[in-house]
């Protein structure tokens, strides 16, 4: 059981992007820092439990696209990529950027040449590239380089998902397709997941099972290591536009634009070893069409989404 707790206001609203809020939880301080897209922008909190005291900051994407364009970011996430460093990362059109896990120094830009990269690689009209540009950073300093492009997809990469184990990297498009790889001294594709005629605009690895969120408000379970469809849930009357998991618990989180965010558990059957999955709880957003929802403990204890044209965070934490 959740419930309501204080939330966490934002400089500017959310824009309707997919998996539109990241949460990056810092124990060592007290603190958590919160970020989601707004057009060119990123919005910035760091609170305090309780979210009794926040503090913002504005992130501005670097300009990066032909001459006269202006940048768009369509997603920011943050992630544990070296202590005690945590640089959130802002996928902007032609840019991805690396910032300090506060915002305040950008310590990696990667420029794109998608022109150059058409022209070798021929796509569809109206479709990215589909490329997934594979870095390596450093656990000291800021040398991060490019070090592998995987070239699989031929649709525009909705998510991209990865842990330790069988499978360590999930790629999701905007077809449905989902490709699934290990990673080595190179990437090698271990398997295909076709897609079937619906967008899959999340995914989420835990414990070798992938979960996806499709346009049609479903979520599949899969094996990942050979592909195999072991479950189908019809979660949300619309499309779902967040998926996340704490990875201590096996709780599944979605968010969709029917504004409920649903809890689910997932496990694997200690007889047959078969996927199972367990509703546990559903909350509604009033009046909300949610474009962002996360966990803010490995946990799963507690979790906050984002709205589109709403400028703030609701959080709720487990009662």
């Amino acid at each position: 059981m959740y419930r309501k707790e204080r939330s966490v206001p934002l400089k500017s609203s959310s824009s309707a992007l997919y998996n539109n809020l990241s949460v990056l939880p810092l124990r060592d301080k007290q603190l958590t820092y919160f970020a989601a897209v707004h057009g060119s922008s990123v919005s910035l909190a760091s609170a305090a439990p309780g979210g009794l005291s926040v503090s913002h900051r504005q992130l501005q994407a670097k300009e990066g696209g032909p001459a006269g364009s202006a940048s768009i970011v369509t997603q920011v996430g943050g992630g544990p990529a070296r202590e005690p460093r945590l640089p959130p990362a802002a996928r902007s059109v032609f840019t991805p950027q690396m910032y300090e896990s506060d915002g305040s120094i950008m310590v990696y830009w990667h420029a794109l040449d998608l022109g150059a990269l058409l022209q070798q690689k021929p796509r569809q009209e109206g479709t990215s590239s589909g490329l997934v540009l594979v870095f390596d950073v450093p656990s000291k300093g800021t040398n991060i380089t490019l070090s592998e492009v995987l070239e699989e997809h031929r649709d525009s990469i909705t998510d991209i998902t990865s842990e330790d184990g069988a499978a360590d990297l999930v790629t999701a498009d905007d077809s449905g397709a989902l490709c699934v790889w290990k990673a080595k001294e190179e990437f090698s594709l271990l398997t295909r997941i076709s897609a079937f005629g619906w967008t899959c605009s999340s995914v989420k690895l835990w414990n070798g099972v992938i979960a996806a969120g499709y346009g049609n408000g479903q979520i599949r379970l899969y094996e990942a290591t050979g592909g195999a469809l072991r479950a189908t849930v019809s979660a949300h009357a619309r499309w779902i536009y967040a998926l996340d998991l704490a990875p201590l618990t096996g709780k599944l989180l979605s968010g969709a634009e029917d504004s409920y965010v649903q809890i689910w558990k997932l496990s694997r059957s200690p007889d047959t070893g078969d996927i199972e999955i367990e509703h546990c709880h559903s909350e509604c957003v009033t009046d909300t069409q949610l474009c962002g929802a996360r966990f803010c403990d490995p946990e799963g204890n507690s979790f906050a989404a984002t709205g589109y044209d709403l400028s703030e965070i609701v959080r709720y934490g487990q009662v």
